[in-house]
This record gives C-alpha cells, sequence and structure tokens, in this order.
C-alpha cells in the first residue's frame, strides 16, 4: 500500500471515525495545529503521484480536463488511452458520487494529448477542500499548463434555460467567507505564493476562443456567461439561500469547482470553466417540485453529443492558437 494511502481509504470507508479523530484533536490546542498540516499533501507526495502517471504513459499532455457530474462521457472521446483508477494512483482519494467513474485517463482528443478526471471529489464527502483539489497540483507537476473545469450547475439567472451553458467569468467562493480555502495551511512555494491574487481567475484569451468555437459549432444559443457559486451540499438549496445569491449577483449554483480553480490559479495553470445548467433553482415558495440528482444525470446525457463536439474543437483550437 502506498505511503499515507491507509488514512485515505479509512476517510471513505468510516468517515465518521475520521470525524471523530479530528474532533478529538480540536481539544489537544496548538498540537492540533501541526496534527492539521501533517494531513495536507506535502510536495513530495504530489511528485509521487504524478510520476505515478509520468512513469505509464508516454503521453506528455499539456491541457487537462476535470469532468463534472454526468459530463464523464468527455474522457471516452480520448483515443490511444491509458487508464489509471484513482485508488491505485498513490495518495489519490477516491471519488463515491453516482455520475463519477473515479479515474484518471490519458490520452489523445483529436489527437491533442489531454489528461482527464473522469471524477472528481467534493466537500460534501467528506473531503477537506485541499484535498479536493489534490489531483490539479499533480496536473501541474505532470507538465499540464491549461485546465479546463466543467460542472452540473443549477441555474439561478432567469434568463438561462436547462442545457444552457455557462461560461464562467468569476465566482464567488462562499467557503472562503468563513476561512475555508485549499490553501489553508502551511505553503510550500514550489505550488505557489502564500497569498495568490484571484482577479481574471478564468482566462479571457481562452473565452473567447470558447465562444467562438460555439458559434461554429452552432451551440451559440446556448451559450452564457456568468458568475458561478459553490455551496457546500449535498442538500440543495433553500429559497431563502437562492433569493440572497441572486442579491449577490449569482447565475449559476453547484458544489464544486472553485477550490480546482484557486489552486490551479495558485500553481499558475490557465483556466478556462464552464457549467452545463441541468435544472433550474427554485426561488418560489409555491413551488411543489424539487431539484433532484437524477436531472442532472439525464440533462447531461441529453447535451452530450454537443459537449463532446464542443470540447473536442476547443481543444484544437487551444493547441493551435495557445500552446
Amino acid at each position: 500500500m502506498a505511503p499515507g494511502r491507509k488514512a485515505y481509504v479509512s476517510l471513505i470507508g468510516d468517515s465518521s471515525n475520521e470525524l471523530l479523530k479530528e474532533s478529538n484533536n480540536s481539544s489537544n490546542g496548538s498540537e492540533n495545529s501541526e496534527s492539521t498540516n501533517d494531513k495536507h499533501y506535502t510536495f513530495e507526495m504530489v511528485d509521487e503521484s504524478s510520476q505515478y502517471l509520468l512513469a505509464r504513459t508516454h503521453h506528455r499532455p499539456r491541457i487537462g480536463i476535470i469532468c463534472g457530474s454526468g459530463l464523464g462521457g468527455l474522457a471516452e472521446l480520448l483515443t490511444n488511452r491509458h487508464l489509471f483508477p484513482y485508488e491505485e494512483i498513490p495518495n489519490f482519494p477516491t471519488s463515491t458520487v453516482h455520475g463519477h467513474v473515479g479515474r484518471m485517463v490519458i490520452g489523445l482528443l483529436s489527437n491533442v494529448p489531454v489528461i482527464c478526471m473522469q471524477g472528481r471529489f467534493h466537500m460534501y464527502e467528506g473531503y477537506p477542500l485541499w484535498k479536493c483539489a489534490m489531483p490539479v497540483r499533480v496536473m501541474k507537476l505532470f507538465g499540464v499548463t491549461h485546465l479546463i473545469v466543467t460542472n452540473a450547475a443549477g441555474g439561478l439567472n432567469p434568463s438561462f434555460n436547462v442545457g444552457d451553458i455557462m461560461l464562467l467569468k468569476d465566482h464567488i467562493n462562499m467557503q472562503g467567507f468563513a476561512g475555508v480555502s485549499p490553501l489553508t495551511g502551511n505553503n510550500d512555494e514550489r505550488f505557489g505564493p502564500r497569498f495568490p491574487a484571484m482577479n481574471n481567475s478564468y482566462d479571457k484569451q481562452l473565452r473567447e476562443i470558447a465562444k467562438r468555437v460555439a458559434q461554429e459549432t452552432g451551440i451559440d444559443r446556448y451559450m452564457r456567461e456568468g458568475v458561478y457559486v459553490m455551496l457546500g451540499g449535498p442538500s440543495y438549496e433553500t429559497v431563502a439561500e437562492l433569493k440572497l445569491l441572486n442579491l449577490l449577483g449569482v447565475d449559476a449554483v453547484g458544489m464544486s469547482t472553485v477550490p480546482e480553480v484557486i489552486v490551479a490559479r495558485h500553481c499558475g495553470l490557465t483556466v478556462l470553466s464552464f457549467s452545463l445548467i441541468t435544472n433550474q433553482c427554485i426561488t418560489e415558495y409555491d413551488f411543489d417540485g424539487g431539484a433532484n440528482h437524477e436531472e442532472v444525470i439525464e440533462t447531461a446525457n441529453l447535451r452530450q453529443n454537443d459537449l463532446n463536439l464542443f470540447v473536442t474543437r476547443l481543444i484544437e483550437s487551444i493547441s493551435v492558437e495557445v500552446l
């Protein structure tokens, strides 16, 4: 078993025990700070994960893709693929969510080498944010320079429709308001600076390329641009919470992406992100229905062909115009 692997498997197998241990540690005063820091992935642990992958594939991609709920079909497009289940990669967590296969896929997308996370990690699974975003650092050490982050989200903007694609122009880091960040703890300058800037997190050039590709592929009528917020989940939002988020200027609501983008920008990756709007947020009290994960998967399946074509053409354009 790889170093540190036992602890991570334990977390998935019995999250309540892990939470109890952390609660007990919190009573140890200053000792807890050292214990928490020790649990973080070190540079050497991340490098071990990266080296494991580098030694088992001849591909050297500069573009990484993170697939959101129901969007894992993107990874099936890759040819000459090498598949790495998360449980086989040293120090890696394991995805537990329906719609997330849980493996790293490295191969060619329209003859462009890419590395694709087919399934991600979430705060609501019991993982701290630094663990959710750890694979981004693995990609960085693997040689990735540009990251495409996808997610399924609820549309809060009343002009959005189910099936729309929203390019992220910004996000609201709600967890950060409470002092919870994937960068909390000791900072290793080999990854990035102690205080990274987060303006312009979503690259303008990549967004312009994405808009053009959407027009070329005939899906521009579904293309939107807006602000995304991540909430902790796994429960969906109350009407009052959505009304508050609307006042803050939020266009789409989800349960992922922000930690990965923060870590990506911290380590110097150029980021493009988009949300597939899989449901409309409920902002009226007399509405009888409710959001559910099944409609998220269903909408993703309906839009799969359009998204596959969009991302393929997007990768082609980035490889020619940017890399």
